[in-house]
């Protein structure tokens, strides 16, 4: 059996994550428009906390069934077929797949619209005292609940297209819906006069353009749309079997999430404002990089490990984790000393004030202490869900969100909603080195962590000089009439970051860093191309 070269296999990991980094990228440069048109239309005001629970509830599910759970489960089993060319039979697992997701979500849509008010008191019981806030949730909500239909067919899709190869199309989706948001909040609010009924209606026809960018693609791999009932097939039964479990594991992040939302209800107004707008900030690195490795190493794991070729699986691995290492970090250290320009220039304008900028500025502080965690979990879970092992995930995950649960009750009465995120971080950074010392243990030395405490050091010690640097450049004096002005404080912003950048690479570049390398040599090989 021949093997794959680890420098080819580096290529298409580097490459395959490049693709779906630079769709994200621009993707969350719309979000951040979209955040900004919400923030000017609604701040952080009770018409904002209503939008964002209700858009939460179809978020939470889309990421537990379908991008969660859906395409963990199905992408491993999947894969398996395709890597033991079965085209044929893989083209009928993925229509029942696709037709099973859309009966049982259909079912689950309808359930959600009609028990909205069950759900808004359950996630936030808080709203109950402003029945203004608590009946515009329930209303948002049942136009919004269509989207986990929509966008879990969506996932599904994305899971057939990755385990074959394809990344481009599922990574450009998120853009739609940002530029459906967009429009329909600038088009539609004139017209409405309500800028959250505006943006949920974004938010459907975000939902339904995602889904129809993915027909033409799926059908040019060979896997067009048809209705087919085949749910007796042993991969359906497989993937429904490994999706029971994967609720948990792999949608752990999201769980605390919903945790953080139902407790900031009973704080002061504005605090799921605040959570949210620093959580979007935070998901920026995330997504570009994080997610954009994670989502392009799963199938690379399902394949090495359908295959027995642990070696690959290690290198595979490996370079996963020490990208995240090389990313995550000096991504870390930046937002919590930038913090505050940051929101200011994205968000400070119309209802979005002052002290709306001090609130998430200091939120965001406390979600980046965990910032690591996030991303690690983005790859080590995968990596149990290659081996199809949902099993552990979900008893770490429920160790995990007893952590957080006891973290947020303790830390919201002396830090109100700063208390929520720091919990998060928490029970992040136990879930993800309690799951990376079990996946460790359970392959021995069939698997190795291969370059990790070399890439740790390197990009600490490259960090600590970027910190020194940012550091150095806040003492520069600015006067108050300056801070007020978006243009130069983005300016400042610009410069700030163009240097802490330059600082970070040059000193990677001068301990020759391989993470550094196999980046330098993916852009220069699009330049050439």
């Amino acid at each position: 059996m021949t093997r794959t070269s680890p420098r080819n296999r580096n290529r298409s990991l580097v490459k395959n994550a490049g693709i779906i980094g630079s769709a994200t990228l621009l993707s969350r440069i719309l979000g951040f428009v979209r955040d900004m048109v919400t923030a000017n239309y609604l701040g952080t005001s009770i018409y904002a906390d209503a939008f964002f629970v209700a858009f939460r509830i179809p978020n939470l599910l889309r990421r537990l069934f379908g991008e969660g759970s859906l395409t963990a489960a199905f992408i491993p089993v999947f894969s398996g077929y395709l890597a033991a060319n079965k085209r044929t039979e893989a083209k009928e697992i993925a229509q029942s797949a696709m037709t099973l997701t859309a009966i049982c979500l259909t079912i689950v849509t309808i359930c959600g619209i009609i028990f909205s008010p069950l759900i808004i008191s359950a996630i936030a019981p808080g709203f109950s005292a402003t029945p203004e806030k608590y009946e515009l949730a329930v209303f948002l909500n049942r136009i919004m609940f269509p989207y986990i239909l929509l966008i879990s067919l969506v996932a599904l899709a994305m899971g057939i297209l990755n385990a074959d190869g394809h990344f481009l199309t599922p990574a450009l989706a998120p853009v739609l819906l940002n530029l459906c948001m967009i429009a329909a909040a600038l088009g539609l609010t004139p017209f409405l006069d309500n800028a959250a009924l505006a943006l949920a209606i974004g938010v459907l026809g975000g939902g339904v353009a995602q889904l129809l960018l993915q027909f033409p693609v799926l059908k040019r791999h060979g896997f067009p749309w048809r209705l087919r009932f085949n749910f007796r097939h042993p991969a359906i039964k497989r993937v429904i079997v490994l999706m029971g479990p994967s609720l948990l594991g792999l949608a752990i992040t999201q769980i605390t999430i919903f945790c953080n939302t139902l407790l900031a209800s009973y704080l002061a107004d504005g605090s799921i404002s605040y959570l949210y707008f620093a959580d979007r900030l935070i998901q920026f690195p995330l997504g570009i990089f994080a997610v954009a490795i994670g989502t392009a190493t799963l199938p690379a794991l399902s394949r090495a490990a359908a295959k027995n070729e642990w070696h690959d699986f290690s290198d595979t691995f490996s370079l996963a984790l020490r990208l995240l290492i090389f990313i995550t970090l000096p991504a870390m250290a930046g937002l919590i000393l930038l913090s505050k320009p940051i929101v200011f220039l994205l968000f400070e304008r119309g209802h979005f004030g002052s002290h709306s900028t001090v609130m998430v500025a200091q939120t965001i502080i406390a979600y980046a202490t965990g910032l690591w965690a996030y991303a690690g979990l983005r790859v080590i879970v995968p990596a149990f869900y290659s081996l199809q092992d949902t099993k552990t995930p979900v008893k770490v995950g429920a160790i995990t969100l007893l952590i957080n649960l006891v973290s947020a009750f303790t830390l919201m009465h002396y830090f109100q909603h700063l208390g929520l995120a720091l919990a998060t971080a928490i029970a992040s950074a136990v879930n993800c080195l309690l799951l990376l010392f079990l996946l460790k243990r359970r392959l021995g030395d069939t698997v190795r962590i291969i370059g990790l405490y070399r890439a740790f050091s390197q990009t600490i010690l490259a960090t600590a000089v970027m910190t020194a640097v940012l550091l150095a450049l806040n003492q520069i004096p600015l006067t108050a009439s300056v801070y007020n002005s978006h243009l130069h404080e983005g300016v400042r912003l610009v410069l700030k970051i163009a240097a802490a950048l330059s600082t970070y690479f040059i000193c990677a570049k001068i301990m020759k860093n391989p993470e550094l390398q196999d980046l330098q040599g993916l852009i220069s090989r699009r330049r050439k191309s």
